[in-house]
């Protein structure tokens, strides 16, 4: 066997992806790092405009196209619908990026039960959408790379301090969703791996976006050993390598992508 090189490994060649939340913060710099490796792109979006707008500014590699659908992952049947309109527009799909975010951002103080379940149903979007997929890959007699974005939260506790006197602390119900998709993420990977589908969790550490109340971000950098904030494109590279050929013998498994944070 003739060993492939590194840009073959990482190429993305004939592939196509898709991207839930795709146009959000985290996400567009995702979508352009696979449509800079040569992977054609679906951004999902619950709003259609927004999701066309995000596609139509992605770097076009050789043949590669790139497409915007609806699909609200915690509503079972815009998810299914939105999984048919990527496939009817690409083809095929033979990345997934369980990406999208949705829920209220209520501490524990004051959190309800059903906007506790509101979280969590971003889990069940994750799922269902995964079976969505692992489903057309096997028809198809392919292989497939999931990848589910989880959090540092899922895996440590939220630093109080952090929040104090300046906004609410990082939501229960997102630790506790994040903590489930990592463990969701162990549990497929033992099922599908029979099928060629291999399931991996990246996990972000902090990644504040421009409107995070500045007091917070400078503590937070106080208690990072790199001492700053990640920036979007930090997480393309660990993005590739879970879902191209460089990962093929990668299942099952959290990166975690947070300036040593869970170093401590």
């Amino acid at each position: 066997m003739t060993e492939p090189t590194i840009n073959q490994l990482f190429d993305l060649s004939g592939r196509v992806a898709l991207v839930t939340g795709g146009a959000g913060y985290l996400g567009s710099s995702m979508c352009r790092a696979l449509a800079e490796a040569g992977a054609s792109v679906v951004i999902s979006s619950r709003n259609l405009e927004r999701a066309e707008s995000a596609a139509s500014e992605l770097p076009v590699v050789g043949e590669s196209r790139h497409f915007g659908v609806v699909l609200d992952h915690t509503d079972e049947e815009s998810l299914k619908a939105g999984f048919q309109a990527s496939i009817d527009q690409a083809g095929q799909i033979d990345i997934l990026v369980n990406n999208g975010q949705g829920g209220p951002a209520k501490d524990w103080t004051n959190v309800t039960g059903e906007e506790f379940e509101q979280q969590l149903r971003n889990a069940t979007g994750y799922f269902l959408l995964s079976r969505c997929f692992r489903d057309h890959v096997t028809a198809r007699s392919a292989a497939g790379s999931i990848v589910m974005i989880g959090s540092m939260y899922g895996i440590v506790g939220s630093y109080p301090e952090a929040y104090a006197d300046v906004c609410p602390a990082s939501p229960v119900g997102y630790h506790a969703l994040k903590g489930g998709i990592i463990q969701m993420t162990r549990h497929l990977a033992v099922y599908w791996a029979f099928d060629n589908i291999r399931v991996n969790c990246l996990s972000p550490g902090p990644f504040p976006n421009d409107s995070a109340p500045a007091e917070m971000v400078t503590r937070l950098k106080d208690k990072s050993p790199m001492q700053r904030m990640g920036a979007p494109h930090e997480l393309k590279g660990a993005l590739l390598l879970l879902t191209s050929d460089a990962g093929s013998y990668l299942t099952g498994q959290n990166l975690i992508v947070d300036g040593g944070w869970t170093a401590w």
